[in-house]
This record gives structure tokens, sequence and C-alpha cells, in this order.
């Protein structure tokens, strides 16, 4: 064997001990022991809507991305994400559930979480911004209220969700000191462009649909900055979901209009939505030796 053939086998040795010793999925680690996944969140993670339901309190499918990432890769699932959590139902109690932080523990392998949504109460934002578009359709009648005092009011909620984030992951990783974390952001509900659409299932005024999206933006940000304090990483949905949003129509959006019809859930991921967000999650699963 030349030096070059040595230096290769060398370095092919090194690469799956290294492999191995990460537990990344598709390799001879899951052979060894599963991988334990736990994943907490909100609706996005849920994806009510989304068949088939396998828990109607929460709304949860089988088809939502973290079910399609444990599937893709033979891991153990352990699913506690549940439509309308806020950071405080992770640590304590909703709808008499136990807190979602309870399902990681030391043998957790990795985490994800979906979350801050509801901290800045979007659901409803979007239905007052709704009721407000006959006011003044062609204008910005929601950015309008929500400035009304001179100062935005959903980007001041944004930041008082930052610590509650913050919060959050420090809790993961006293529960799973050695588990990879990933926190998934929310994709682009919204033209990224910022026009708007004229269509009768997104009753909005033209001039809040940039406004709207900066605020999604606002959120995926304080997201990304609180990922990277806690030694997480951040899991881009809205860059793969541009030209895939709620203004689309059926088959290339991936995010449901204001006005659908059940079960569908408006203003969330559909089926194809959740396969796109398990795709981002599995892309910076591959990343994982840069960034662990």
């Amino acid at each position: 064997m030349g030096f070059r053939s040595r230096r290769l086998a060398v370095g092919a040795v090194a690469t799956v001990a290294g492999t191995l010793a990460l537990g990344l999925p598709g390799t001879a680690q899951a052979s060894v022991r599963a991988v334990d996944y736990t994943a907490l969140g909100d609706s996005y993670a849920a994806a009510p809507g989304v068949p088939s339901v396998v828990d109607a309190a929460c709304g949860r499918s089988d088809g939502n991305y973290p079910s399609l990432t444990a599937r893709s890769h033979g891991w153990r699932l352990t699913d506690v994400s549940c439509s309308g959590a806020t950071t405080a139902d992770l640590t304590g109690s909703q709808n008499g559930l136990a807190p979602q932080l309870d399902a990681v523990n030391a043998g957790t392998d990795v985490v994800s979480v979906t979350i801050g949504g509801n901290d800045i109460h979007f659901t409803d934002d979007l239905a007052t911004c709704a009721g407000l578009t006959s006011s003044d359709p062609a204008g910005a009648p929601c950015k309008t209220h929500f400035t009304a005092d001179g100062t935005d009011r959903l980007a001041e909620l944004v930041d008082q969700t930052g610590p509650k984030v913050s919060s959050v992951l420090r809790d993961v990783r006293r529960r799973a000191p050695h588990a990879k974390i990933l926190v998934v952001g929310y994709p682009a509900l919204f033209p990224d462009d910022g026009t708007g659409c004229t269509s009768g299932t997104v009753p909005l005024a033209m001039g809040d649909f940039a406004y709207l999206r900066d605020t999604t933006k606002k959120l995926n940000g304080m997201l990304a900055r609180q990922a990277r304090s806690a030694g997480a990483r951040y899991v881009d949905t809205y860059t793969p979901s541009i030209g895939h949003d709620m203004c689309q129509p059926e088959g290339r959006r991936w995010i449901e209009p204001l006005v659908t019809a059940p079960p569908v859930a408006p203003a969330h991921p559909n089926a194809r939505g959740e396969q796109a967000m398990s795709a981002a999650v599995d892309r910076a699963l591959r990343c994982v030796r840069h960034l662990w």
C-alpha cells in the first residue's frame, strides 16, 4: 500500500470513528443503540390538519416534521408537541398535560424545539389584521393598529419572548447535557417580496403583507440568536419555503391560507410544508459534525 493509500485508509477510519461518536443518522451507530429523539413545540411542530391525527387533544399528526424525521432515520421518537403551546407550556401544564420538558432526560440524543409564535399571539394577531382589512384594503390598517402608540407592539412581543426561549433552551441542556438541540424556525407565511394577494382566502390589506412578513422574520431572527447563544443549531425553514406561501395556488403552497376548509388548519403548514420542514432539519443534521 502506497503513502496515498495508507493516508486515505487512515482518514476513512477517522471519519467513521468520528461519525459513530457523534451518533449521526444512517450509520452503524443505529445498530448499536437507537437514537432517542424528543420533539417539543407548538402547532407548527404538531401539524394539526395534516393526516393522520394521533393525538386529537394536541392536534398532533404522524405526518408532522418530527415524525417524518424520526422515520427517515429510524430514531425512537417521543413527540409531545401540542397546538397552542407557548414557552410557558414547555415548563408548565397545558390543558392538564405534563410539561413538555418532562419528556427530555439524560438519555435524550436529539431535541427539536419550535416555539415562540403563540407567545406573540400570532394567530390572534392575524385575526385582528383580517378584521381591519375592510377599513383600508389598499393600505396597512394592521400595521397602523399595532404601531399606533409609536412603538411596534409585535416587535416588542418578539423581544420579550427572547429570554423565555433562552430559559427553555437552558432547561433542555440541563436535562439532556449531551443532546443535539435543534431550534426549528417558522416558514414563510407571506410572499417574501412584500407583495400581497387579492384572493378571498387571504383577507389582508395589501400594505400589511410586508409588515407581517417582517414580523415573521423578526421572530425567526430572535430564535436564531437564542439558538446560537445556547450552543444549539437553528434550522432555517423560511428560506426554502419562499415562493410557497399562503398566497400561492394549491399544489404549490406549503402554508394554508387564512380561510380554508377543515380539517386543514388555516395559516399552518400542510403536508408538503411539514415535509419541507423535515428536509430542513435533515440538512441541519448533515452539518452536525461541524456544529457540535
